[in-house]
């Protein structure tokens, strides 16, 4: 059976703690692979290394880490292959999203190789006589970075690159669900020069979040993952004096305005729900329908919707694959077979769904709930598999308000032909992130990803220049030169003159 190790210091570091996590292949529901489940001896093993290494990393010159981080890009790029197998062999997508979500995480590397031009400072001369001031913004040292299962190799990429371009060291605890991905990330960074330390990858269970979550040596921790756990996150982490930003669940809703070209709108709720079996945050899980359009619209989602081929993820025909864990399978099947009792009328159910061949794989097919109601579980939950949920209005006011009552703002979409309407939507919903005609709108790298409400705990959303300013502090300068041809000019106690 494979293992997976820790990756500190520079090299690969076996588990000393005595507990392994399985690692299970969801096509077929076999465990594959062992993980090693850190000690707190471990977690201060690691935060030791990123430590160690900052006290050179983060006083190197920005053409020294850009050097890196363009040889590194590099290297992604050339083992993109191989990590979005290793993203499909544990997680379970398909080949063809695993790679998509490796060039995501290339944006924010490719950002970081930017970092030059993100970290200017400010100079203001002659506030007074002979007085200058300038705002720095320097690195803050050892951060940690915990990652969710659901995309093993893009998350972290959307934290540690732009940490280290910063001057940070960093110290990665994946999910433990998938794990290997990380490894190679850090093997593959190793290899383009990273010195030793500054990026270390700790594998583990709650036992590593605390320890990291509590360490004094420790400034800051960034997080992507449920709602609750962010919360907490948030809580103890900020308790024990550091910076956060905590990135929770999420409910997206898709308002379909009478407009709308129902095709298209059809077409993106099939996609931004179904794909990636519905395992991401940005996903769609709500269509509201204005109910003119909503008999057609739901017609027309169902028919894509039986069309999509499930099967394993490293089949080239399939375009979904299975869950990753049985547990998980079940618990977005309880949903699906509870929606008739709350009021929905169930016009698809993919409960009972398997793959001939892989039937010990954790399967579900696509489902679609429609007439949901907001009071129902398969409303309020974040779900996090492949089941739309379609909710009904009769005008836009109302689908903005039942939007806006969410107690969730990850993202959101409207599909509309009407430029006013479109307006006002981004103006008037309460989310962080807006689609107008686009389904899934996840920013490009240099702008920032995060909600509002409860899907944010923490002041910065991630990479951009959000990233950045969070990787960093500020610091100002205020500095005065006497001039050579004048005289000493004593002392003077008296308070500074601007003017």
């Amino acid at each position: 059976m494979k293992t997976v190790n820790h990756w500190i210091g520079g090299k690969a570091v076996d588990g000393t703690s005595g507990n392994w996590g399985p690692v299970t292949d969801p096509a077929t529901g076999a465990v594959t692979t062992q993980v090693a489940l850190a000690s707190a001896a471990e977690v201060d093993a690691a935060v030791a290394s990123a430590k160690a290494a900052y006290a050179t990393w983060g006083t190197s010159s920005l053409s020294a880490r850009t050097t890196v981080l363009f040889r590194y890009r590099a290297l992604l790029d050339a083992h993109r292959d191989e990590i979005a197998a290793l993203i499909t062999a544990e997680h379970g997508k398909v080949h063809s999203d695993a790679l998509g979500e490796v060039a995501r995480g290339l944006e924010i590397v490719e950002l970081a190789c930017g970092i030059t031009t993100q970290l200017k400072g400010e100079l203001s001369t002659q506030v007074s006589s002979r007085v200058d001031v300038s705002s720095i913004r320097q690195s803050i040292g050892v951060v940690a970075g915990i990652t969710p299962f659901n995309f093993p190799a893009m998350v972290p990429m959307w934290m540690f690159p732009l940490a280290v371009a910063c001057g940070n060291t960093f110290v990665l605890k994946p999910s433990e669900k998938d794990p290997s991905a990380a490894n190679l990330l850090a093997e593959l960074a190793t290899e383009a020069g990273l010195p030793d330390g500054v990026l270390n990858v700790l594998h583990g269970d709650k036992v590593a979040v605390e320890g990291l979550l509590s360490h004094p040596d420790v400034a800051a921790v960034s997080f992507v993952g449920s709602t609750p756990i962010a919360r907490h996150i948030h809580a103890t982490a900020t308790a024990h004096g550091k910076r956060v930003q905590a990135l929770g669940g999420a409910k997206n809703h898709m308002l379909v305005l009478p407009d709308a070209d129902l095709d298209a709108a059809a077409d993106a709720a099939v996609s931004a729900a179904y794909g990636s079996a519905g395992e991401r945050c940005m996903a769609i899980s709500a269509v509201v329908a204005v109910s003119s359009v909503a008999d057609e619209l739901v017609a027309k989602i169902r028919e894509r919707a039986e069309k999509i081929t499930i099967g394993p993820g490293n089949d080239p025909s399939s375009e979904m694959g299975p869950l990753i864990t049985k547990a998980h399978r079940d618990k977005v099947a309880s949903y699906v077979t509870g929606a008739a009792a709350q009021g929905a009328e169930v016009v698809l159910n993919g409960t009972g769904f398997t793959v001939e061949g892989h039937e010990d794989g954790h399967w579900i097919g696509l489902s679609l709930l429609d007439r949901v109601s907001t009071d129902s579980d398969a409303y309020r939950d974040e779900i996090f598999g492949p089941v739309l949920c379609v909710l009904r209005v009769d005008t836009y006011e109302e689908g903005v308000a039942l939007m806006n009552a969410s107690p969730f703002g990850n993202g959101t979409a409207i599909f509309t032909r009407d430029g006013g309407a479109a307006r006002r939507f981004q103006l008037e919903v309460e989310a962080g992130m807006v689609g107008v005609n686009v389904p899934i709108p996840v920013p490009v790298g240099y702008h920032s990803f995060g909600g509002w409400k409860d899907s944010l705990f923490g002041d910065h959303h991630i990479y951009g220049n959000d990233g950045v300013h969070f990787y960093t502090r500020g610091k100002v300068v205020t500095t005065r030169w006497p001039d050579p041809a004048d005289a000493p000019a004593g002392v003077d106690l008296g308070f500074p003159r601007n003017h």
